[in-house]
This record gives C-alpha cells, structure tokens and sequence, in this order.
C-alpha cells in the first residue's frame, strides 16, 4: 500500500501492516531492512512489548509461550480502507488466550505520517495487552568508524527538553535495576559504544518526544507520542550499523525473574469485552 502528498511518499506491506518505506523531497527516511543489521523496518510490537521472561506469559495458573515482541509484526494484514489495514482473523495466535483484533492506519498531514493501531477486545472476557512502535531510522552521512554520527534530544510530554533517568539495563533481553545517577543528556551523542549493553530503556513516561539530528546538528525527524510509557533507543551493537530505533511503547520488557501473572506485567493494559484501545504515535519529518 502506498500513499502520498505533495510532500511525502510512505509505502507499507501487508505482512505485519508494517511501514516499509518513508520519503520526502525523494530522501529514504526509514531503515531498508538490510538483514546485515536487522531484517525489519518499523514492526508493530503486539501483545508483547520486548520480551517476557523465559518467553512465557503466566495466564491464571497456566504458561503460554510468547516470543519477543509478539506476534503482530509476523501476521498477515488486508488493506480494508485507504491508509488503513486488518489484521486477518487466521493471524490470531493459538497460544495467546486472548482474541484481540488490531487494525492500523496511516495517514499523511504535511511532512507527518500519523501512525494509529487500535486494538478491539473480541473475547467475551477480558484481555490483557502490551503495544508499541519499533520504528528504524536511516542516519545521513553515516561512516563506519566516526566517533560520532548524530545524537537524540529529549522532551517531557509538556515539551520542555529534558536529561531523563534510566532506571533499568537489560540483561538477556529483561530489565535489570541500575544503579543511581544513570541519566541521559538531554542532547545524547551516537558514538560507536551508545549501545554496547543493548537499548536505553526509558521509563515512568519521562518522555514524550525524541528528536535525531544528523552529525552537522541539523535536525533529520522527530518521534512524537505523548501516551508512551516508555521510549526505547536501540541499534544493533555491530560495526557500522548506520541506523537507529526511536521506540515508543506503552508496555515494556519483563523484570528479570518475573513469572507473576499476566495481569501484574508492568505496563499491563486490560480491555473488557467488545472495547477498543488506540495506541497513536508521530514522525515528523524536517
């Protein structure tokens, strides 16, 4: 599915309803799938947020296997509408004990591309949740070996630009406490070693924004989504890996240890039957 504007051009596959391709003024935005680095573009991160402990989610006494980030970024979507898609009914997952629903649309304003996902309860039960955007971007003028290549501002939700506090690492893919005095500076430089102990995972929704800039501090985009519990920044630890993951998730990867049920997850979100959650995040392009 493509669509455009005088300003934009964005492409997006069926399989995983996941934006593929992103342009302005006929400039790739977004990361090109390169398997050498990572083989996706901006996966939807559903009903799992990173990855849970042991990959089980623990259900009223029983165990259900569930794989980093879920299951939604390998699905089958149809396009159903302009801009927007439906996940198919035979993508639903048999080792998840929930039937959720998800549709995603896209639209253009501008130099924007609003990206919304709702998710629809269609259990007779209630159903537990996590959601979020793993997009990727390009970084202009990158070169193996440069000590820097770009950095990332911080904003509050309200705005303000900020130094947020990192309160967990990541070890095997789960949290683990950090110590204290752990913050980022509100301008935070890309160098070679930025992800050496994996993502900078940011919680308490200290943040509302991030912004990249190219290594000349111009600004290249700007991810915005004021609902986001957590942002996750990421690029594979590899020598020249020229892009960068700005993540905002409303959920969030398991506590080393944890194997209590679904429900107590931190950043759990619960829908009763037949409700409906929309989870909308922003890139804007400059």
């Amino acid at each position: 599915m493509k669509l455009s504007n005088d300003i934009i051009t964005i492409e997006v596959a069926e399989h995983g309803a996941e934006l593929v391709s992103l342009k302005k003024g006929g400039r790739e935005y977004l990361w090109t799938g390169d398997a050498a680095f990572w083989n996706r573009h901006a996966p939807i991160l559903f009903p799992a947020v990173g990855k849970p402990y042991n990959n089980e989610l623990h259900v009223d006494g029983k165990v259900y296997p569930m794989k980093q980030h879920g299951y939604a970024r390998d699905s089958e979507f149809k396009v159903i509408d302009k801009g927007r898609l439906r996940m198919k009914e035979s993508s639903l997952s048999d080792s998840y004990p929930y039937r959720l629903g998800l549709e995603a649309y896209y639209r253009l304003d501008g130099s924007d591309v609003e990206i919304k996902w709702t998710v629809k309860n269609l259990d007779d039960k209630e159903a537990f949740f996590q959601i979020g955007a793993h997009p990727g971007f390009i970084l202009p003028d990158y070169e193996p070996g440069r000590m820097f290549n770009g950095s990332v501002r911080f904003y509050s939700k309200e705005g303000k630009r900020i130094n947020p506090t990192l309160t967990s690492g990541l070890e095997d893919g789960n949290r683990v406490p950090k110590g204290a005095n752990n913050f980022l500076l509100h301008e935070t430089p890309l160098m070679p070693n930025t992800f050496a102990h994996d993502a900078l995972i940011i919680e308490q929704g200290q943040v509302g924004a991030v912004q990249l800039y190219d290594r000349h501090c111009e600004p290249v985009l700007a991810v915005h989504c004021p609902q986001a519990e957590a942002f996750g920044i990421w690029a594979p630890n590899k020598e020249g890996c020229p892009f960068i993951c700005i993540e905002p998730w409303c959920g969030i990867c398991d506590a080393k240890g944890f194997t209590d049920d679904i429900s107590k997850r931190q950043y759990i979100h619960r829908l009763a039957p037949k409700e409906s959650y929309e989870f909308i995040y922003t890139i804007q392009l400059y």
